[in-house]
């Protein structure tokens, strides 16, 4: 399998330094090295435009409790596309590979590609299969509303990580157990990595977010603001957030992200990981209580759409 072959060169590639050193290799055999991991990663890329690849033509990369994987991920469900999940653990691919998530690799005969970020997989979705699947694609359609809105939800998501990591850092079993590490799905090298290194990470990601009280309430702040307007919003009785009796990708988005929060029954449509409520810290749970009774509107809208479109039963 492609993946697992480029895995294994970026372990070589990534060990490189250490086995010159261990060994006490000469710079040539060090540079003799670096020219077999050339031609080997030329030579992988070779053997697919030499034989037919046998690989699934649409594959999500994803880690199991992310809120724009899941944001992703229902779209696709929505709009009844075959593709393979593949999970990662934890933050592996982002702080190791450089490769962050969502990411939507596809194959067009022997062509390879992908993309990264869920705005713009969601555009190519559109451009893909917005006149092929018809009524089924057109609640992908971009409009300058929609594009505007997705955005704030997007920036509110990044509040929400901070949130989340706020509150989880500081229980190492709970965090890893959102990203994985107990999941049959996720290679089993990769949960031992994340539970050895999981110091090393935490730290990684305080800095990257800039996990702190002073960040944490500001994250609350901007969270909040979203939840007020679109609790007025929904106030009417529209079934749609941004007006109108049809659902579109933005009420997908939003209660994907907002979801993070509040954890619906049917959050991941059987493939991501929830926490439950109970077992979240005190800290968490009550930011969770508090944005439940303040915004009822909003509550009973991501609850109502997870329950009538993610429901497997």
């Amino acid at each position: 399998m492609l993946d697992k072959r480029i895995a294994l060169h970026t372990a070589f590639v990534l060990l490189l330094p250490v086995i010159v050193a261990g060994f006490g290799w000469s710079a040539w055999t060090a540079l003799l090295l670096v020219l077999l991991a050339i031609v080997w990663r030329w030579a992988i890329v070779l053997q697919d435009f030499l034989r037919p690849s046998s690989a699934p033509e649409i594959v999500l990369e994803t880690i199991s409790a992310s809120h724009f994987v899941e944001k992703v991920r229902w779209c696709m469900d929505r709009l009844g596309l075959d593709y393979e999940e593949v999970p990662w653990c934890g933050t592996l691919g982002a702080f190791y590979l450089g490769r962050t998530v969502p990411r939507l690799h596809f194959r067009t005969g022997i062509v390879r590609s992908q993309i990264g970020n869920s705005p713009e997989i969601l555009r190519y979705l559109w451009g893909a299969y917005g006149t092929s699947h018809g009524n089924a694609a057109a609640f992908l359609q971009p409009t300058a509303e929609r594009l505007e809105f997705e955005r704030r939800v997007d920036r509110c998501g990044v509040s929400l990580q901070v949130w989340i990591y706020y509150h989880l850092l500081g229980c190492p079993d709970l965090c890893k157990e959102a990203w994985g590490v107990h999941s049959e799905a996720i290679p089993r090298w990769q949960r031992r990595l994340v539970g050895t290194l999981f110091p090393v990470q935490a730290f990684m990601i305080r800095k990257a977010f800039r996990v702190s009280e002073a960040n944490y309430r500001k994250s609350c702040e901007r969270i909040e603001a979203l939840l007020a307007e679109t609790e007025a919003l929904l106030a009417d009785g529209r079934r749609s957030i941004l007006g109108g009796e049809t659902i579109n990708y933005t009420d997908l988005a939003f209660a994907a992200i907002q979801g993070a929060w509040l954890q619906p029954a049917e959050y991941g449509g059987g493939a991501g990981i929830r926490i439950e409520r109970d077992r979240a810290p005190a800290g968490m749970q009550q930011d969770i209580e508090r944005w439940v009774e303040d915004y009822p509107g909003v509550t009973r809208f991501i609850e109502g759409l997870y329950a009538s479109e993610r429901n497997e039963d």
